[in-house]
């Protein structure tokens, strides 16, 4: 008797099968074999950002993504992803990796934060099954990016896309950093130097003090000619 192929056996065959099967696909009109292997990093330096995108690869997916180089290492975003399945959340992380490069967006690695891990023991049931307890256990697989020297329009498409296409079961928390105009500073020390403005305080005083002595007086004026 066979032994039973486990669960991640069909599926991987299936995808190696599909890929084998379409790199030696022949374009209709064409008899050269469409590229199929992944680009040697001599060629990536001398290609652009347009030019690679345009460039016809089968498979690429199964490649690593392509990590641009930090220009000023000035942060924009910071990525924490939460899942309790890690195999979701490695396939999430390629994802958002492949999203962070066709955008041209110098990321970090995926890094690895610590697993968090939480146990139960729970009893079985009441009375003469008291003793007999079961244990439960869960862990938290916890990833990390970071993202520099990018614009912040082109940071929140990227976070909307990846938060559009999100795959089930990870969690994902944003925290941007959006860069202040020029002269932030200047407006700020003027807006508090008019709310603390010398005199205004002092004559508002004066005002409402002399409110209350005009409506003093008609109260006394109505008073006195009440009691003629």
């Amino acid at each position: 008797m066979l032994p039973r192929p486990s669960r991640l056996t069909l599926p991987t065959i299936a995808r190696w099968a599909r890929f084998n099967a379409s790199s030696s696909h022949i374009a209709a009109g064409n008899t050269t074999l469409l590229p199929t292997q992944e680009p040697k990093p001599e060629a990536l330096e001398s290609l652009t950002e347009e030019e690679f995108s345009s460039m016809v690869i089968h498979g690429r997916s199964l490649y690593p993504p392509l990590y641009h180089p930090r220009t000023h290492s000035v942060p924009v975003a910071q990525l924490q992803f939460r899942a309790y399945n890690h195999q979701f959340l490695d396939l999430y992380m390629h994802f958002v990796g492949h999203a962070a490069a066709a955008l041209g967006i110098p990321i970090s690695r995926p890094v690895y934060l610590p697993t968090q891990r939480s146990l139960w023991t729970v009893p079985r049931g009441p009375f003469v099954h008291k003793k007999s307890q079961e244990n439960f256990e869960r862990k938290v697989h916890k990833r990390a990016i970071k993202a520099w020297d990018a614009d912040p329009e082109v940071v929140d498409r990227w976070v909307r896309y990846i938060t559009l296409h999100a795959m089930p079961g990870v969690g994902l928390r944003a925290t941007q950093w959006k860069r202040a105009p020029l002269g932030i500073g200047q407006q700020m020390v003027d807006a508090a130097v008019g709310q603390t403005r010398l005199g205004s305080g002092t004559d508002k005083v004066k005002a409402l003090a002399e409110k209350i002595v005009q409506q003093e007086l008609l109260v006394e004026q109505h008073t006195a000619t009440a009691t003629r």
